[in-house]
């Protein structure tokens, strides 16, 4: 096995893979990772993984594209794994997706090595690359290290029917979990996190069944508490707890989790809050632990409202209480809004699954939001702030393409673009003052008050980059396109096509 140290470098233990020249990894009968949705679907199946494509299609159903147009969706199982403390993730795919993946990972912070398992052609169809990669997680197995070691098969070992479903559950007592996440089946990254948040869980859950588990390292607390389900940033858990506490309630856990024993709290849980409404998977696991799940979150002050007062339906806290915790929560996040107001027409993208709730918090800030897409999927967690946007006048697209989110930019002619990199690249060009949904949106605090402050900021600062961008493009109008591209030896001659 190799692996990739911190700073993104490859270091190689005995190797006995063989590339393409061009680094894609190749099945004897020319199948790759290049190759496409449909034929690497196909060899899946015919290789034994049809239960496995059913239920991803049933879990995350495909948008209009062949291929993601995001990063590799497996980057969002890597990101989990690596967040986690106590284990060791060990990916299984070709050579030039694990160095992009692991170039990304540590681009974006992780101080942790990640596992290789090399192979060739021969290696992929003779079962010996499953062979390597039992010994690999036999030789990491060490307690005094880790809690679980994650397996990752990327595109070609899916295709090729690598069955990570034969390695033992188990290795001197550290949790084995192998996962497919192959860009053929799991359209976003975003969703990938829940293929391995899903599968953490339902490894806790059965642990649970079978008898008593380690006591959670946080200290315990009095009030029930509401598990939180998907990526937040670091204060708005904080946010949310200081709105449940009026209601006798406490924060739980956030899923995907920074240590093993948080999912067992997380279980523990008798209200999950889907945050982000896209974890299929995780849902599952909850409802049958006999969950109940609450969509939304509290952003804004419709927001707010209508999410305090579905947890206390759901946790069965008396009416009279609730409005109590909404006189204590609302003023503060209405005098936010106020004093940090957005006057501009604004459209949101992204893949993060977020879109719609930071969509809502920009109405309720004063923006117009013609146009909201995001690249995760339809679900029943998402509905109220889809009707309640709809309501509001904004098109909301889910399962959005590129061509989806450039389209609405040329409609509606915002103010400001929100949305991925080539949406920003595309509305720029345009004289249009864009942001990253990724870095510049996602890494704020969205709920409660601090929320309401903290976008509008940084929304306003970008509104007044037009006249820069203006005068960007009448600088360097011409250059960079057609016959002024590049560098030619003498002049380019028109040539008239047949």
């Amino acid at each position: 096995m190799s692996t990739s140290d911190a700073t993104g470098s490859v270091s190689e233990h005995p190797v006995r893979w063989a590339p393409r020249a061009d680094g894609i990894a190749e099945r004897p009968d020319g199948v790759s990772c290049a190759t496409g949705r449909e034929p690497l679907a196909a060899a899946a199946r015919a290789s034994g993984k049809t239960a496995l494509l059913e239920r991803l299609e049933q879990d995350y159903p495909q948008g209009p594209h062949d291929q993601p147009q995001s990063m590799c969706p497996a980057f969002g199982s890597l990101r989990v794994g690596l967040r986690m403390r106590r284990t060791a993730t060990v990916l299984s795919g070709s050579a030039c997706c694990v160095y992009g993946l692991t170039f990304t990972s540590h681009f974006y912070g992780a101080r942790r090595s990640v596992g290789y398992v090399p192979f060739d052609s021969e290696t992929l169809v003779t079962g010996k690359l499953f062979e390597d990669i039992r010994e690999s997680v036999h030789a990491m197995a060490d307690p005094g290290r880790y809690d679980a070691i994650v397996i990752i098969n990327l595109c070609v070992p899916t295709a090729s029917g690598v069955p990570l479903d034969l390695l033992p559950s188990s290795i001197n007592g550290v949790r084995i979990i192998g996962i497919d996440v192959p860009g053929f089946g799991v359209p976003t990254h975003a969703e990938a996190k829940d293929v391995l948040a899903a599968a953490m869980l339902d490894y806790a859950r059965r642990e649970i069944m079978q008898g008593p588990v380690p006591a959670p390292g946080a200290p315990a607390q009095d009030a029930p508490a509401v598990a939180l389900l998907g990526e937040m940033f670091p204060a708005d858990p904080m946010t949310v707890s200081a709105l449940l506490a009026p209601l006798g309630l406490a924060a739980g856990p956030a899923v995907p989790t920074r240590e093993w024993r948080e999912l067992y709290r997380a279980l523990a849980c008798p209200v999950v809050a889907a945050i982000h409404p896209h974890y299929t998977a995780s849902v599952r696991v909850f409802e049958s632990a006999g969950r109940r799940v609450v969509g939304s979150a509290p952003v804004g002050v419709a927001g707010t409202e209508s999410w305090l007062r579905a947890l206390g339906t759901a946790m069965k806290v008396s009416p009279g209480r609730v409005d109590d915790a909404l006189d204590a929560a609302l003023p503060p996040i209405r005098k936010a809004l106020q004093a940090h107001p957005i006057d501009a027409r604004i459209t949101v993208s992204g893949y993060e699954g977020s879109e719609l709730l930071v969509a809502r918090l920009l109405i309720e800030s004063g923006a117009q939001v013609p146009y909201v897409g995001s690249a995760c999927p339809r679900t029943p967690w998402l509905a109220q702030d889809m009707a309640w946007l709809e309501a509001h006048g904004t098109e909301v697209r889910l399962r959005a393409s590129l061509e989806h989110d450039t389209d609405a930019v040329s409609r509606y002619a915002p103010d400001l673009a929100i949305g991925t990199t080539p949406v920003v690249q595309f509305a720029k060009q345009r004289r249009i003052p864009a942001m990253y949904f990724t870095n510049l949106i996602s890494a704020r605090p969205l709920m409660g008050a601090p929320g309401a402050g903290s976008l509008a900021a940084v929304i306003n600062a970008a509104l007044g980059n037009g006249r820069r961008y203006a005068a960007m493009d009448e600088f360097f109008d011409g250059v960079g396109s057609g016959p002024n591209a590049g560098i030619w030896p003498q002049a380019p001659r028109e040539v008239s096509s047949c």
